[in-house]
C-alpha cells in the first residue's frame, strides 16, 4: 500500500522532536559536531551572499560549499552514510532550514542547522587555526 503524505511527513519530523531546539545548534555546538564528531558542514549561501571565504575555502574540516540555488547539482558529494552528522549553515537560516528538510526527505537522520550567521563560524575557525 502506498504511504500517505502525512505518514511520510511524520516519519521525517519525528526524529527532530528528540533533538534539542529541533535540530538548531549554537556556534559552540556546531564546532563540537564538526571537530569532535566529524560532522560535514554544508555552506549553502547563494554566491551573491558570500563575502570573503566560504566555509570550504576557509579550510573548515569536512566543509563543502553547496550554494542553495544549485544544491541539486551537489547531491553526489553528500555523505553516503545517511546517519553521519551534517550541519547546514547560511546567513539567517532560511536556506539552511530548507536544505535540512530536503536532506531529511532524502533519508538523512542526523541533520542540524546553525542558528547563527555562518560568517561567525568561519571567523571563529580562522581564529582557532592561527593559535
Amino acid at each position: 500500500m502506498k504511504e500517505s503524505i502525512a505518514e511520510k511527513l511524520k516519519e521525517v519530523i519525528e526524529p527532530n522532536k528528540s533533538k534539542e531546539n529541533l535540530g538548531h545548534v549554537t556556534l559552540h555546538q556546531a564546532r563540537e559536531l564538526i571537530m569532535d564528531a566529524g560532522a560535514v558542514l554544508l555552506d549553502v549561501r547563494p554566491p551573491a551572499k558570500v563575502k570573503g571565504d566560504n566555509a570550504q575555502e576557509a579550510d573548515i574540516p569536512n566543509a563543502y560549499y553547496m550554494p542553495y540555488p544549485e544544491f541539486d547539482t551537489y547531491a553526489d558529494e553528500l555523505p553516503v552514510n545517511k546517519a553521519d552528522p551534517i550541519v547546514v549553515a547560511c546567513l539567517k537560516g532560511w536556506f539552511a532550514n530548507r536544505v535540512m528538510g530536503y536532506l531529511e526527505m532524502l533519508g538523512y537522520s542526523n541533520v542540524y542547522v546553525l542558528d547563527t550567521n555562518i560568517e561567525e563560524l568561519i571567523e571563529v575557525h580562522k581564529a582557532h587555526a592561527k593559535s
